[in-house]
């Protein structure tokens, strides 16, 4: 396996609205530039490039657009080009709003379609030989937002701070981890993480939602290139309910939780690299797939597509699309918006792969992707959710089937009992 990565900037200029809760909101000050992260592999047959945005989301068309010129590039397929966004909401606005679609920043989304292909440009000749390793370990420290009372009504503890004690729903705290080293000497020059929190710990009241930031991730970047020299791509997971824990308190918090993670990546590269029989993959072959599901329109939606693209109106039916990528025996599946973590887990659980991580906001922005409960339950992610109660069951269905598609298996083979 060969690999090029490099990280542009995509900052833009202070007094930009930004993409937090209020559309209008205006940007006072920048703690920390915004980058897209780029991770090009090459297995000796196949090239796949995977992007990580520090922006809220995109529309598909725009996905659509960037996948495109990538792949026109690097002469490669569209398939083997896949991208992620932090889901930062203090960073521009880079997806339509029905009710206020003046605020879409086109003349920034041109800009970034540049910086975008000046950062693949800076990949090439600059491929080196590495060893591919994985790893998965639980980090305590984010939290589910939802609180599911004995009723089973939800309650939505980030307006209610008191209560956050009691938050006591599913929580995905995988930590999942792709560990690239140089052949000739085994140093890290490539860490790619996927864990599922907003980031919104630095998102305070007052300039701290309205500072351009990249939020935890940009100090996790930081952080594990000062511990261990090697660049990091973040790939939010299934986010949709995952706060930090220390949620919308300010740079201290998002610095606390980066520090948390970083600790564990260190952790789990240490034993990697000691482990190579366990960790390394010994067949890092890239394969790639995109796919669509449909789910019907939720009939009684209270928001009355209020947020959603106008792209989706008047739709009934709408066709939402998934992409995967495998490296060897990791696989990482693209979703069309905020999934929540607990369809992240179902796919997870059903998926035939060794570890499969969860690439949010991947492919398009359809909004929250909730389990059917959810709406019985209601709160939040709830009333955002613009596809009937069975949605989210075809959306794992699709992505379980891609996954066994991408495998090429049809039933997945017994192993003997191991010891420890």
């Amino acid at each position: 396996m060969k690999i090029a990565r490099y990280e542009q900037i995509i900052s833009p200029e202070v007094g930009t609205t930004i993409a937090g809760y209020g559309a209008f909101d205006e940007t006072f000050r920048k703690s920390d530039d915004l980058v897209v992260s780029l991770l090009a592999l090459d297995d000796g047959k196949n090239t796949a490039l995977i992007l990580g945005y520090d922006l809220i989301g995109m529309d598909e068309e725009l996905i659509d657009r960037i996948r495109h010129e990538a792949g026109q590039m690097l002469n490669i397929p569209e398939d083997f080009v896949i991208l992620s966004c932090t889901h930062t909401h203090e960073g521009p606005h880079t997806r339509t709003l029905a009710d206020h679609p003046e605020v879409f920043n086109q003349k920034y989304v041109e800009q970034l379609i540049r910086w975008t292909c000046e950062g693949i440009r800076c990949l090439k000749d600059q491929f080196v030989e590495v060893d591919t390793y994985f790893y998965s370990m639980k980090v305590d420290a984010n939290v589910n937002r939802r609180h599911v009372k004995r009723d089973n009504r939800a309650g939505f503890f980030p307006h209610c701070r008191d209560l956050e004690a009691l938050a006591d729903e599913f929580c995905d705290q995988e930590l999942g981890l792709l560990f690239f080293l140089r052949k000739e000497d085994r140093v890290p020059i490539e860490v790619l993480v996927n864990y599922a929190a907003h980031p919104l710990a630095a998102h305070a009241p007052g300039l701290g939602s309205q500072t351009i930031s990249p939020d935890y991730p940009g100090y996790l970047r930081k952080f594990i290139r000062e511990e261990s020299g090697a660049d990091c791509i973040f790939l939010s997971g299934a986010a949709g309910d995952m706060f930090p824990k220390e949620s919308e308190t300010g740079q201290a918090a998002a610095r606390r939780m980066a520090e948390q993670l970083c600790t564990a990546v260190m952790i789990a590269l240490s034993d990697a690299r000691r482990q190579p029989g366990r960790f390394k993959l010994k067949n890092p072959e890239l394969k790639a797939l995109r796919t669509r599901f449909e789910v019907k329109r939720r009939m009684d939606n209270p928001r009355q597509f209020g947020g959603l693209n106008p792209y989706y109106r008047g739709k009934d039916v709408f066709s939402l699309p998934l992409q995967f990528l495998s490296i060897g025996d990791i696989a990482l599946v693209g979703v069309p918006g905020e999934l929540l973590a607990e369809l992240g887990q179902e796919i997870k659980w059903h998926s035939p792969f060794r570890k499969t991580f969860i690439l949010y906001a991947s492919t398009a922005y359809f909004d929250y992707l909730c389990h059917g409960n959810a709406l019985v339950s209601g709160g939040y992610e709830a009333w955002c959710q613009l596809f009937d109660s069975r949605g989210g069951l075809q959306l794992v269905n699709a992505a379980v089937d891609g996954l066994y598609r991408l495998k090429g298996i049809e039933t997945i083979p017994s192993l003997p009992v191991q010891d420890f």
